[in-house]
């Protein structure tokens, strides 16, 4: 299982905002910044996530983005589904693969990515920041 960068970024994003203090606001410029990605990038990971409800917007002068809702009520593997556009391992309507009407193998697959899923579903974001300290180590470098 590979997910996209898409999906890996906003993971990121959501551990990079979990460890800052209380009520205090990130940006979108900060996250690209750490992350060393586009901004325009970043905005569209930010509003996906946000879309989700996994993050606040504000905007303004004093705005900034933060997690919406606690950290431990964020799931993982849910915000894996949330963020990917296809969890299909293959895809198999585009092909012109010659097993499709007996194939086992999209089957397999499909199994195997529920199980990743199921895995991931164990973990909050709590779960993915219990090292703060060296992720508070990392953005102020």
């Amino acid at each position: 299982m590979r997910l996209t960068t898409f999906t890996d970024l906003g993971l990121r994003t959501l551990m990079y905002l979990a460890q800052l203090p209380a009520g205090q606001l990130s940006s979108v410029a900060e996250v690209s910044k750490v992350y060393n990605i586009s901004q325009n990038h970043m905005v569209k990971i930010a509003g996906k996530l946000k879309k989700h409800g996994y993050l606040t917007a504000i905007r303004g002068k004093n705005g900034g983005i933060c997690l919406a809702q606690p950290q431990a009520d964020i799931n993982i593997g849910q915000v894996i589904r949330d963020m990917e556009n296809h969890l299909d391992a293959v895809d198999c309507k585009t092909s012109s693969c010659q097993l499709m009407a007996n194939c086992e193998l999209k089957k397999a697959l499909s199994n195997a990515m529920d199980a990743f899923l199921n895995v991931m579903d164990d973990y909050s974001l709590t779960d993915l920041v219990t090292n703060k300290q060296q992720i508070i180590q990392v953005r102020e470098d």
